[in-house]
């Protein structure tokens, strides 16, 4: 093995373990997080080298990148989309992902649907929820869920699995944990509500300056790259 692949080992037992302590420290379940690498300016090379070590579950931000990497990668591995889609795209994210976490409209709810029901596909889709309100991020506003959701029910080849967010970038990591928090009691209303045909179990949230803060508050799945690939 040499020095690179030792480092992104070395990377990627750290961030496994910080994962595992954080779950420890919130009282939950071993293994009920799980690590999303962001594979985003990567190579396949690099893919196929964390694939080895045991990563399967790998995220993309955009289409054009990720058309040219995907298909290169032998070793076995899950896509998911991550990155915002534009409704021109969603065909060929139909056909890339199994995973679109970043489902921000009804618009692109039912053309994903659509398609989906076209291609034959049955893709995990996300509700992408801007928590924090700001301008400059995508996503429904928190009163939008309900409609978004019983949107949701009436296609079929959706599988509405859960709820993502991007927390604002802080200084200090402590400062998203409200994000957080209010992501996992949306995602919890929504379940007492019967709001989708299915329990919605998952919550996509935390990055590599915040994963820890985001497992406490109940992350299912935490989008990692720079931790992974440069150490952060």
């Amino acid at each position: 093995m040499n020095a690179a692949s030792e480092t992104l080992k070395a990377n990627l037992e750290r961030v496994r373990s910080r994962i595992a302590a954080a779950l420890e420290r919130a009282g939950r379940a071993p293994g009920s997080c799980r690590l999303l690498a962001v594979t985003k300016g990567r190579t396949a090379a690099e893919v196929e080298e964390l694939a080895r070590l045991g990563q399967t579950e790998f995220g993309e931000n955009r289409v054009q990148e990720a058309s040219g990497k995907i298909p290169a990668v032998h070793a076995a591995a899950r896509w998911h989309m991550i990155g915002h889609l534009q409704r021109n795209k969603a065909k060929k994210a139909l056909e890339l992902f199994e995973v679109v976490h970043s489902v921000d409209s009804i618009k692109l709810l039912e053309e994903l649907g659509s398609l989906a029901s076209r291609l034959g596909r049955s893709p995990e889709i996300f509700l992408e929820v801007n928590v924090s309100g700001e301008s400059t991020k995508s996503g429904f506003a928190p009163d939008e869920l309900p409609a978004a959701c019983a949107r949701a029910r009436e296609l079929p080849n959706l599988r509405l699995v859960g709820l993502m967010t991007m927390a604002p970038l802080a200084t200090n990591p402590e400062e998203t944990r409200p994000v957080f928090r209010s992501l996992r009691e949306l995602r919890d209303e929504l379940n007492a509500a019967c709001a989708y045909t299915r329990t919605l179990d998952e919550l996509s949230m935390g990055m590599s300056q915040d994963f820890e803060i985001a497992v406490e508050e109940g992350a299912s799945w935490v989008r990692i790259g720079s931790a992974l690939f440069e150490g952060a």
